[in-house]
């Protein structure tokens, strides 16, 4: 019998209602959730700065209580890496969440992938410089981490487990590796099921969200696009297919499109646990809405782990004011060369302006880079100030202000990152 994983989040702000008809209609033995980016994990380390109890998921309590009753009478575990910045943080919420709903499962924090307290003296491949160099712009530095913790935290029982920033594939070729025990050297295997985990990570993606262009890729009741699945067997070979009477499509066609993205080079996608080949991949529609896929193969990994690194890089102040009627363009024209007069001699690193709309009616959007948030917030408040002190008849005027998150990455070796999956204390069923 087959194994069946479904992807029930393809990024932080993914949809919630396909990933619960996942839970509920799915048979599914694993529901993932791949919900991190290297955006978002800075974001969340910065929240945890802020918030020791913070820094995970914002939507994940709502997932979990969308998706949990069904997982819990199905037989359903969730892998996940909601956990973000915070992973056991997460994990006590998540705890706490199956308390309330009356359920008894079991919930691991996979950590170890935050390796902040020791990057400094990597070379971050953006800046050509050490990260010691950022001094306090440092945020964060999380390395991708493989299989080994989720793996272990399923064989010790968990029904739920939490991590933060693993390999996305990795979210999906841990249950398998755990379901069928999959030797950490069958290369091959290994490979195979990092195509599965790939084909999966992005949701909709495979479903035609991310495919359908009308006239050219038409795709059916695109509103209702259900999230993909795999039927997946011991050798690694999988058919994608999504829930009966959910919109979209499965195609050789879309599941093309997602086999190649993010693909640098085919023959060896760089992973964790394995260099996958995707180079002899074959796609065969064996049904509507059924793909089978096979061919992939794999050889020993790298040794060496990717690492993100967030890093404070100054702050964004924007704004935008509108000019109608008669002479719009013109006074909207006028509007920036006053903004550039004004703001000259402030230490402006980059600016930008935008001119939206028609000859009627003009928006301008004047955007800066600004070494510090004093700058910034001059520079809004001169957009402001454009009500009274610009051309005539300026208004609805939105200000924005917000501190600049960059991200670099350097690879650090995978022996020097230790991994370790904490089994909480199980919740029971309430009356």
């Amino acid at each position: 019998m087959s194994f069946r994983i479904g992807c029930g989040a393809g990024f932080q702000g993914d949809r919630i209602d396909p990933a619960q008809d996942l839970a509920e209609r799915g048979a599914l033995d694993v529901l993932v959730f791949e919900c991190l980016a290297e955006r978002t994990i800075a974001l969340a380390q910065q929240a945890r700065l802020a918030d020791p109890a913070a820094g995970f998921d914002p939507l994940m309590e709502r997932r979990l209580r969308a998706c949990l009753p069904a997982c819990a009478r199905n037989g359903t575990k969730i892998v996940t890496n909601m956990g973000a910045a915070n992973p056991h943080a997460a994990a006590e919420r998540a705890c706490a969440i199956v308390a309330e709903l009356g359920l008894s499962l079991r919930v691991a924090a996979v950590t170890g992938d935050d390796v902040s307290d020791r990057i400094g003296g990597y070379v971050l491949d953006e800046t050509g410089q050490p990260a010691s160099a950022l001094g306090p712009r440092l945020v964060s530095a999380n390395a991708y981490i493989g299989v080994g913790a989720i793996v272990k935290a399923l064989a010790q029982g968990a029904d739920i487990v939490i991590c933060g920033r693993a390999s996305d594939p990795a979210l999906f070729l841990a249950p398998l590796v755990h379901h069928f025990g999959w030797a950490m050297d069958d290369y091959t295997r290994l490979g195979r099921g990092t195509l599965i985990g790939h084909l999966l990570e992005c949701s909709a993606q495979v479903t035609g969200g991310y495919f359908a262009d009308p006239g050219v890729k038409d795709v059916p009741d695109l509103a209702h696009v259900g999230f993909p699945l795999a039927e997946v067997d011991a050798d690694a070979n999988a058919t994608i297919t999504k829930l009966p009477g959910s919109g979209g499509l499965v195609t050789a066609a879309t599941c093309t499109e997602q086999l190649l993205y993010e693909i640098h080079d085919p023959t060896a996608y760089l992973q964790p646990d394995v260099i996958a080949d995707f180079s002899g991949v074959t796609l065969e529609q064996t049904g509507p809405d059924r793909v089978a896929v096979c061919g992939a193969d794999g050889r020993a990994p790298t040794g060496k782990l990717k690492v993100s690194v967030a890093y404070r890089d100054g702050w964004l102040g924007e704004g935008q004011i509108s000019y109608a009627g008669a002479n719009a363009r013109a006074r909207a024209g006028l509007a920036r060369a006053i903004l550039d007069e004004r703001l000259t001699g402030l230490g402006i690193q980059d600016r930008l302006a935008h001119f939206l709309g028609s000859d009627a009616e003009q928006r301008l959007r004047y955007a800066t880079r600004c070494a510090d948030r004093a700058t910034a917030e001059r520079v809004v408040e001169e957009i402001e100030a454009l009500y009274l002190c610009g051309p005539a008849a300026g208004g609805g005027v939105t200000k924005s202000l917000k501190e600049i998150m960059a991200i670099a990455s350097t690879l650090v070796p995978a022996a020097e990152i230790a991994t370790r999956a904490d089994l909480l204390e199980p919740a029971h069923e309430t009356a």
